[in-house]
């Protein structure tokens, strides 16, 4: 299984939380790391997005159909996001637009075992692949890519 964990891009500060809209900045975040996902994900890859404003305009810039997954919700867990994304068994890649610290944790949790607060900035894509061969699995970082190092 393929499991794509994007950090929604830089939004504006203020409350309620759920309703932060992104910035400039981030909208160009989003369109630039949008553009190399579409290039890079399988026509059959399941998109499922936080309902927070933010991870949603983040989505949008993809242009493909999303899941909005209250599940993903800032408030989340990773075995919320791990339950949702139906991993380990999901037989489509699943790229999941999501929040801080919770995306951290869920890549922690899968390459070491523990959940730990890793940071995933502002924009930031981690493509974690799980292999099987003979009756054993490993995990492994596809690619990690941030948007300030694609073309402009």
């Amino acid at each position: 299984m393929e499991l794509i964990l994007w950090r929604h891009a830089e939004a504006e500060m203020g409350e309620p939380d759920e309703g932060r809209a992104l910035t400039a900045k981030g909208h160009k975040q989003a369109s630039r790391m949008a553009e190399w996902l579409d290039h890079n994900l399988p026509n059959s890859c399941r998109i499922m997005v936080s309902p927070a404003t933010r991870a949603v305009q983040t989505a949008e810039a993809l242009k493909r159909k999303f899941k909005i997954v209250p599940d993903l919700a800032p408030d989340s867990t990773a075995e919320r996001i791990l339950s949702a994304a139906h991993w380990p068994d999901s037989r489509e890649p699943v790229l999941i637009v999501g929040h801080q610290p919770t995306l951290g944790q869920v890549a922690s949790t899968l390459l070491t075992g523990s959940p730990q607060d890793w940071t995933i900035r502002k924009g930031n894509v981690w493509w974690i692949v799980r292999r099987e061969r003979d009756d054993t699995h490993d995990h492994f970082i596809r690619s990690v890519m941030a948007p300030d190092l694609l073309a402009k």
